[in-house]
């Protein structure tokens, strides 16, 4: 009998009550095994037990069920302490992940991604467009979002994602492996009956998940009263809309559409002799997203070899060839300016239906035509401000062992990941937009060259073993692009790079980061009659980023665990129905981070003027030639519990110091330079991560199984340099986010509406309002809260019964605040809730005082809704502390249902397996404060500064259907 395996995530009210926490495990419907073997760094493989530090798996099955176009987005909810950011611009925006906290005031945050022992490049977001390394996050015409290097992979090919965390875990990695690793085991062909063909096929379709909370009552118009005649007024502060006989029209649905989404993947695996097996696949996806004209097409081919041969079947070797195409088609811009065009959607008066705009402005080169004179049509914005982009990948690997005998083994291994871009975009005349175009080259190259020797003993002396690994390697990157961009055709809409009146900006936009990093290091391991264990690690790096005197550092880690249930069975036999297995846990290690490229020495940049003659240009960064790495020391303790044999538990406490951070700290600007590069600051996050597994009912013919992970986190900023207390991460308008002394990392300020703030006075607290009776803002910014969670969890139950599977992952983040530019400009637009409250415009009175001569008065002054709002959304984005949303939200992540057929209706047909399956993401959004502005929408994806949104497009909810066949 075939039976389903799906992974859900939600624990009982009851058990919530008795154990006060959350938690999750591995996405295994069976309790997982503390002994088992696991793949670790530099894909050694080790016994669970062994470990000294946390270790979270998932199982790529549960990375296929989730469905999620970007394999990033399938690892929300499953791991502790892990964080999944997502950008929010289209099925192929960015989304990127955070361990643990942020550990870099500038640097990226991101763990190394490693596929089969080879480091994959992770960039997200848009591309630095100069060698300073800087991303254009402008507030209103930002670059586009690319999409993050993981979101490449197919999750088909996914045999295991193993999470390192802890320092001690990933010090063999060095300065890369800083924030953590996340290591990836792709599938190897396996003996299979039948063919060992595997088909599967999946029909998807997308639709609008939240959308923020707006009136309904009232339409076009100005105090009540609609627009006069060849107004460019488009707010929504006229007549009521049902007074003025018309209808409500909801225009986010009406300009969306339903999104259609489709995957076919087919793999072959098999044995092909005697210690030779092959694994390929080929996998076609195409998202065609809600987002009209805007599109998402990806093709992988992987093919992977393994054998062993030779005498004695001493040598090993394994070779992988991986192709990845990707196409994107319009995707969509973010920030406040004419390029992103959901604004114009999000703020049209809903007495209006924009499908009446719709005829004739879906073609190239035709006028825009829109309800006020100078707007511009977002239908024409969607066909006549296009982009497209194509990226050609290579993942190549080679690997090849040699066993002398029964404890020395040696191996090396190659590997390369290249990828090629072009992209490029257009705007067409027709609009109030620039005739333009841009278009670009990009290359990329990573290759590593690892080589290592490894003595393994059980049996040194006594009861005593050990191993012990020595590695060198060779590491080399190098990113070559060219840009050219202009608002100056000639010609109109004839697209071409000489086509320019600005001749001299041709090539001045061009990239060549270039790094390399030579390391040796290794590993050592002693136990104690297979119950005490000790590791230590030891690595140095030579970086090219830094000088000759700086650029050797060294990362050492030790950990230690002990296996307190075998050690009293060995010692005196002693044994515990309930507490079946028990082990303590430690590590202490020293990581970091290096500079980036070309950091070091102040250079001059080549540029050219308005009458094209060349000039040379400082750079706005003072470098400083002496600096050092980043330091980065992490400690933990743990416990791995399992209780009558069935109930595991591990809980893990963590603490990281993050100092000598690499920051460009502000100077003087009369000083020729904005800031200079120092080596200061400290940053120290501290939390506990609890991860439960159980099958809570399991017999023959049912399985309940619940997986629950919990993660506590708290961060502190404990130095930034001298008397400097504060480091700007980013800035937009009047909302700066800060790494602040004495706060978490994060810190959001902005303005306040003005208050009275003498604890003494009478009105202690109340709003001051101006003569008009309106509120007014301070001057000054003020600290409003951070964008930290201080909790996340994930709970997943998973339900058999015979060849029926149910499972659903519910999961979600506590604490935390975040900034909504779309409720302000709803707001200001008069289209938020806020603005019409119970339906109604009714002027009122604030409860609030005057301030005259030094004296209160209360106010006593009638103002309108509009004149309210116009006050509190004044400028480009209002008075902060309005639009401070708490990021608490909890979800219904994943539903999935599913019907595996007996195998015995197959026995006389070339069929050998049959599944059906249906899955829903973003179900439902069960507790949120945010007015229907999704938390997870970030602004500026490669900033670390993720508190921000900014009219990012809706997010999405997806039903998809799959059918799988094994021949």
């Amino acid at each position: 009998m075939n039976r389903t395996i799906i992974k859900i995530g939600l624990l009982p009210s009851l058990f919530f009550c008795l154990n006060g926490m959350y938690a999750q495990t591995k996405d295994s419907i069976k309790t997982s095994k503390i002994d088992e073997v696991v793949v670790t760094a530099y894909g050694v493989k080790k016994e669970k037990k062994a470990l000294g530090y946390s270790f979270q798996d998932v199982k790529g099955q549960a990375l296929v069920d989730a469905k999620e176009t970007n394999v990033t987005n399938a690892l929300t909810g499953k791991v502790a302490g892990l964080q999944v950011i997502k950008g929010g611009f289209g099925p192929a925006s960015s989304s990127k992940i955070n361990l643990r906290g942020f550990n870099s005031f500038k640097g990226d945050n991101q763990p190394l991604i490693v596929v089969d022992g080879v480091p994959l490049s992770n960039s997200l977001g848009s591309k630095p467009k100069q060698n300073d390394g800087y991303f254009n996050n402008d507030f209103w015409n930002p670059d586009l979002d690319m999409g993050n290097g993981l979101g490449d992979i197919n999750a088909e090919d996914i045999e295991t994602i193993s999470v390192l965390k802890g320092g001690a875990a990933s010090a063999l990695y060095g300065s890369r492996g800083g924030n953590g690793v996340i290591l990836i085991t792709t599938k190897t062909g396996k003996k299979r009956g039948g063919l060992g063909i595997t088909y599967s096929t999946s029909l998807g379709f997308e639709t609008i998940f939240m959308k923020p909370e707006m009136q309904k009552s009232f339409g076009l118009g100005l105090n009540g009263a609609p627009n006069l005649p060849n107004s460019d007024n488009s707010s929504s502060w006229g007549p009521s809309i049902e007074m003025s006989g018309k209808q409500r029209y909801d225009n986010l649905d009406n300009f969306f559409k339903t999104g259609i989404n489709s995957q076919h993947t087919l793999s072959f695996q098999e044995n092909l002799g005697e210690g030779t097996s092959l694994y390929t696949s080929a996998n076609y996806l195409n998202d065609n997203s809600q987002i009209p004209n805007s599109r998402f097409e990806r093709f992988n081919f992987m093919a992977k070899m393994n054998s062993t041969f030779g005498a004695n079947k001493r040598w090993t070797s394994e070779v992988k060839a991986q192709y990845i195409s990707t196409k994107a088609k319009n995707r969509p811009s973010g920030g406040k300016g004419n390029g992103n065009y959901y604004a114009d959607i999000l703020q049209m008066p809903q007495d209006i239906d924009i499908r009446d705009y719709r005829e004739g402005q879906t073609q190239n080169n035709v006028k825009s035509r829109w309800i006020t004179p100078n707007g511009i049509n977002p239908y024409w914005s969607a066909y006549n401000s296009l982009n497209a982009d194509k990226k050609d990948r290579f993942l190549l690997n080679g690997y090849l062992k040699y066993q002398f005998n029964d404890w020395l083994s040696a191996d090396v291994r190659l590997g390369t990941d290249f990828y090629a871009l072009n992209a490029d975009a257009k705007v067409w005349t027709g609009s109030s937009r620039n005739n333009a175009y841009a278009t670009s080259e990009e290359k990329f190259y990573e290759n590593n060259y690892i080589a290592s020797i490894t003595a393994k003993k059980d049996n040194l002396f006594g009861k005593w073993g050990g191993s012990v690994s020595v590695y060198g390697q060779m590491m080399e990157s190098r990113t070559k692009a060219l840009y050219f961009s202009t608002q100056s055709l000639i010609v109109p809409n004839v697209f071409s790079v000489v086509n320019t009146k600005d001749l001299a900006g041709i090539a001045n936009n061009e990239v060549d980061f270039w790094k390399k990093i030579n390391s040796v290091f290794a590993a050592a391991e002693i136990n104690y009659d297979g119950y005490w264990f000790i590791n230590a690690t030891a690595r140095n790096d030579w970086s090219s980023t830094l000088t000759i005197e700086n650029r050797s550092y060294f990362y050492p880690s030790i950990s230690t665990s002990l296996v307190v249930t075998e050690m009293l069975s060995k010692l005196n036999g002693t044994t515990s129905k309930v507490l079946t297995f028990a082990k303590l846990r430690a590590a202490y290690a020293i990581t970091g981070n290096s500079l980036n490229p070309y950091e070091l020495y102040n250079t001059y940049k080549l540029a050219a003027d308005p009458n094209g003659q060349a000039v040379l240009g400082r750079k706005k960064i003072l470098y400083n030639s002496n600096l050092h790495a980043e330091k980065l020391k992490t400690f933990e303790v743990g416990a791995d519990l399992k209780f009558f044999n069935r109930v595991s538990l591990d809980v893990s406490y963590f603490r990281n110091n993050a100092t000598g951070q690499l920051i460009d700290l502000p100077m003087n600007p009369l000083s020729g330079y904005e800031a200079k590069k120092i080596s200061s600051g400290g940053l120290r996050n501290s939390g506990i991560e609890v991860v439960l597994n159980t099958d809570v009912f399991k017999k023959d013919n049912f399985v309940w199984n619940v997986n629950a992970n919990f993660s506590k986190l708290k961060s502190t900023i404990d130095k930034i340099d001298g008397e400097v207390l504060k480091y700007p991460l980013s800035g937009f308008d009047n909302v700066t986010f800060f790494a602040e002394v004495g706060r978490p990392f994060g810190a959001i300020y902005g303005t306040k509406f003005l208050r009275v703030e003498d604890p003494g006075s009478p009105y202690f607290g109340k709003l001051i309002v101006g003569e008009n009776g309106l509120p007014q803002s301070t001057a000054e910014q003020y600290y409003l809260g951070d964008q930290n969670p201080r909790a996340l969890f994930g709970f997943t139950n998973s339900f058999v019964y015979k060849n029926f599977g149910l499972s659903f992952l519910i999961d979600g983040r506590i604490g935390g605040k975040f900034y909504s530019s779309t409720q302000s400009a709803l707001q200001k637009a008069g289209l938020a809730a806020d603005t019409a409250p119970g339906g109604r415009r009714d002027n009122f009175v604030l409860d609030a005082v005057v301030q005259q001569n030094g004296t209160y008065t209360s106010n006593t002054k009638e103002v309108t809704q509009q004149d309210y709002w116009a006050a509190v959304t004044a400028g480009n984005l209002g008075i902060t502390e309005q639009n401070i949303y708490d990021a608490t939200n909890i979800r219904l992540r994943n539903i999935q249902v599913s019907y595996s057929f007996p195998k015995s209706i197959f026995q006389k047909l070339a069929l050998q397996s049959a599944k059906v399956s249906f899955t829903a993401n973003n179900v439902w959004m069960i507790y949120s404060k945010s007015k229907g502005i999704d938390p997870e929408s970030v602004f500026a994806i490669n900033s670390n500064a993720v508190g921000f949104e900014n009219l990012a497009f809706p997010t999405t909810r997806s039903y998809l259907f799959t059918v799988t066949l094994g021949f």
